[in-house]
């Protein structure tokens, strides 16, 4: 569904973004993965050359929140390839700190990492993909960009702000051949839901209608449809993925 496609995905070593980039190179694609140190971009590309030799995969770590970094880095990708078809801003963090105890410097780090450095991420490539005549922005969201969470105002204000960036972007770029999409996950089963109690994971599947957290794949299974052809016409769109669970 990719073939011949150069994807950058940024929190590409594990989790969500690591099936993801999986998800790209079964499909034909060349990708770059960003992670946040070299230890874990290298175990990331170990695992990925151990599942398949021939997959087109390369690494690298810029700071996210250093625009000039994210620049140099992007520009590094269209140097060696030629063009960069798809960016997936997916790098995030998370948290559910009181408003009572949280401190200016903690929204800042949500704020600076979860907006800031996809808008560091998208100005070079939206330029790049311009001038060779389209391309695919896809931004991680969250379920909590649509129904909020009881904690840590920063994380569903963040996700917010996403949403609004990718749907003003979407009409801003659409003439430019580029589409700008979001996926919001809802409770999935990442590392951190797959260390917690039996009991806590039963409490949590009980509110979700469909009686379970989803897969990380099936996740990543919506990036790629809304990375490829089939969704040549799909932009500005907020895709949950979340089970129905929408609280």
């Amino acid at each position: 569904m990719l073939k011949g496609k150069v994807a950058v995905v940024t929190g590409g070593t594990r989790g969500i973004g690591f099936e993801i980039v999986r998800k790209y190179l079964q499909n034909g694609a060349k990708v770059v993965l960003f992670g946040s140190r070299q230890e874990s971009v290298d175990t990331a590309l170990d695992k990925l050359k151990a599942e398949n030799a021939a997959w087109e995969v390369e690494g690298k770590f810029p700071k996210l929140t250093d625009a000039v970094e994210v620049e140099k880095a992007i520009l590094d990708v269209k140097e060696k390839f030629g063009r960069i078809d798809i960016l997936v801003n997916n790098a995030g963090i998370s948290q559910n700190t009181k408003l009572y105890d949280y401190t200016p410097e903690e929204f800042d780090k949500v704020i600076d990492l979860n907006v800031k450095a996809i808008f560091y991420a998208i100005l070079p490539a939206a330029k790049i993909m311009k001038e060779q005549g389209g391309g695919c922005i896809i931004n991680t969201s969250s379920m909590v960009s649509i129904s909020g969470q009881p904690a840590g105002v920063g994380y569903p204000a963040s996700k917010f702000a996403v949403n609004g960036m990718t749907i003003s972007l979407a009409r801003e770029l659409g003439p430019d051949h580029i589409r700008v999409n979001a996926v919001a996950p809802g409770v999935t089963k990442t590392d951190m839901v797959a260390s917690l109690p039996e009991q806590v994971v039963q409490a949590i599947s009980a509110k979700i209608p469909m009686g379970r957290p989803g897969e990380p794949e099936e996740v990543a299974s919506a990036f790629l449809y809304l990375a490829s052809d089939l969704a040549s016409y799909v932009t500005g769109e907020i895709l949950s993925v979340d089970g129905a669970c929408r609280s």
